[in-house]
């Protein structure tokens, strides 16, 4: 172990210090290239050292880096928040800027909140969301998620908001096959309403297409029109973590468009600054704003760098970028074709078991046998050997659950940068193909394969 006085993800692992990044691919110090598969954390959507965005930092820092939001507003803010409305087609027409996910997320649910209050309805204070789910790791945006693991070292402090199952199709939590299932998965949050009572349900949250509990599980058509129409029956708020699909990640401005459903309220992070600075959003419709600004006409919420000008114009060239490289479009095309390549990649390895996801925003699930589709124990660590095989040999992908009880199961995330062309894409597949071979027969000699689930 370095001396370090870094508090990192694993304490004790040396990790290899970046030194530099263009477009898809980043170097290190000691000389070696990486191909970033999963765009970092599903972040860098626009790739590594892109001049426009530097040049739009080094502007701005020469104006005014800084200002507090309660004393000034910002011309960079104004326009950030204005090109988002544009993006959404006036659907979402306010922005509330964080410098997170988890605070997007968090913001959400107070806007909710403070949007039932001011109808005089206090008692709307609780929350539904899914099992198989990630909305953030502070406090309030852990108690909406769904996932076991992270949630387990908090239990005291978290609310127990999920509820629901995931529209998992791959191994259905309800036992059922679609489409003649009735969509049960969605009539569940009917129920748990029902149970809860609405009167006190402010919102229902949910990621379009599950990103690290899942591995880019996609629901079915179908799906998010009934969620929206239970919503509306009850007075709910539908809430859509768009803070991994937002912005171009799954071939769309905003993943939810892939249903043709308009959330109340949506939260982004991640595609929006594309890694070059910390900032997120929560967009608010006009009819959440309406009361608020009859009422109190202030939210309570905000954070020390909200809106900074910096990071706003920062963010205000990276969509200006993508508009002009028609970066949603190539996320749709470039989507396409790797969905293929993995697909083709699929069908000769023993034990890839499903390949998923929408634009840029795919997935790899990991069983013993694609027939049964069980699941390989945690203590294997089968998603964390691909990915060490695959770093070693110069690809990044994201780790992700599998499996319904969120405590086993192996998948991982393959989500590249946008510009990324069809000949990267080729290199990319054939190295993961490589990674996971040798993972395979590693678990083969370990008698590890072909055997009935956990």
């Amino acid at each position: 172990m370095t001396d370090t006085h870094l508090i990192k993800p694993i304490l004790d692992y040396d990790y290899p210090t970046v030194a530099s990044g263009q477009g898809i691919y980043l170097h290190d110090t000691d000389g070696k290239t990486y191909i970033d598969g999963c765009s970092g954390a599903v972040t860098a959507s626009i790739g590594h050292g892109v001049p426009e965005i530097v040049e739009a930092m080094k502007a701005q820092a020469e104006k005014v880096s800084f200002a507090y939001r309660s004393q000034f507003t910002s011309e960079p803010a104004e326009a950030l928040a204005r090109k988002l409305s544009e993006w959404s087609g006036g659907r979402w027409s306010w922005s509330f800027f964080v410098n997170s996910g988890s605070e997007a997320t968090e913001t959400a649910m107070k806007i909710a909140i403070q949007h039932w209050q001011e109808k005089g309805r206090d008692r709307k204070n609780r929350f539904i969301s899914r099992w198989m789910s990630y909305h953030g790791i502070t406090m309030g945006a852990l108690s909406m998620s769904g996932n076991i693991l992270r949630r387990k070292r908090f239990i005291p402090l978290l609310e127990d908001y999920p509820s629901v199952s995931a529209p998992y199709c791959y191994r259905c939590p309800l036992k059922e096959a679609h489409p003649g299932c009735g969509m049960k998965c969605a009539q569940e949050l009917e129920t748990s309403i029902l149970r809860i009572g609405p009167e006190h349900i402010a919102g229902f949250i949910a990621e379009p297409i599950i990103g690290a509990s899942g591995g880019a599980v996609t629901p079915p058509e179908g799906y998010y029109q009934e969620i929206k129409r239970i919503c509306d029956k009850y007075d709910i708020l539908f809430i859509a973590d768009e803070v991994m699909t937002g912005l171009g990640r799954a071939g769309k401005k905003f993943g939810i468009e892939h249903w043709g459903v308009d959330p109340d309220i949506v939260a982004l992070g991640k595609g929006m600054s594309a890694g070059y600075t910390p900032m997120a959003a929560t967009l608010v419709s006009d009819k959440v704003m309406e009361p608020i600004l009859k009422g109190s006409k202030s939210i309570m919420a905000g954070h020390t760098y909200s809106a900074n000008p910096q990071s706003a114009a920062v963010c205000l060239a990276v969509l200006d970028y993508m508009e002009k490289h028609d970066l949603v479009r190539k996320a749709e095309e470039n989507g396409e074709y790797l969905f293929g390549k993995l697909q083709e990649m699929a069908k000769r390895l023993e034990i890839v078991g499903d390949v998923r996801g929408k634009g840029m925003l795919l997935g790899l699930e990991f069983v013993p046998d694609v027939r049964t589709k069980g699941i390989f124990p945690l203590s294997l660590g089968v998603t964390a050997r691909v990915i060490k095989r695959a770093f070693d040999k110069g690809l990044l992908v994201y780790p992700a659950s599998g499996g319904i009880d969120g405590a086993a199961g192996d998948a991982i995330i393959v989500s590249p940068p946008l510009i990324i062309t069809p000949e990267q894409i080729d290199s990319l597949v054939s190295i993961l193909e490589k990674s996971i071979f040798e993972v395979q027969e590693e678990l083969r000699a370990e008698g590890h394969l072909n055997k009935t689930a956990v």
